[in-house]
């Protein structure tokens, strides 16, 4: 949290309690929606957090670089701490687990679709959608 503090007093903010709850939640969970990160933050007996707040600060780490969401599906977005952002989402229909499949092993993909297009594919900001091994079996 220190350096989360000193980061955000160089861009002229501060480490906020409100900041400093969601970044706690953020540590202890490895996809959370806003709504869910607002749950949390709330069961902590700590001083009443709103939505809107936990919105707010989501974007503010965000922008600051030290969190990053992906669409895991077609509801709010998922966010994560971006030190974890070194994977693909697998995201399966049927049971709707959510695993994660190193992203460097992902390369040849990345690769193929700059090489035919010349688009750089961003794959941590999204979700491949399928079905998992336990569901197929």
């Amino acid at each position: 949290m220190d350096e989360l503090g000193s980061l955000l007093r160089s861009r002229g903010m501060r480490l906020t309690r409100q900041r400093e709850r969601v970044m706690s939640v953020l540590a202890q969970c490895e996809h959370a929606t806003p709504e869910q990160i607002h749950e949390r933050v709330t069961a902590d007996g700590g001083p009443e957090v709103s939505l809107s707040t936990v919105y707010r600060c989501l974007e503010a780490l965000e922008d600051l670089g030290v969190v990053r969401h992906t669409h895991l599906d077609h509801r709010a977005p998922s966010y994560q701490l971006a030190g974890h952002a070194d994977h693909v989402h697998l995201v399966c229909n049927d049971c709707g687990s959510v695993s994660e499949f190193p992203l460097d092993l992902a390369g040849s993909l990345v690769h193929a679709v700059d090489e035919q297009t010349g688009f750089a594919v961003d794959l941590t900001h999204v979700a491949l959608h399928g079905s998992c091994a336990r569901c197929r079996h």
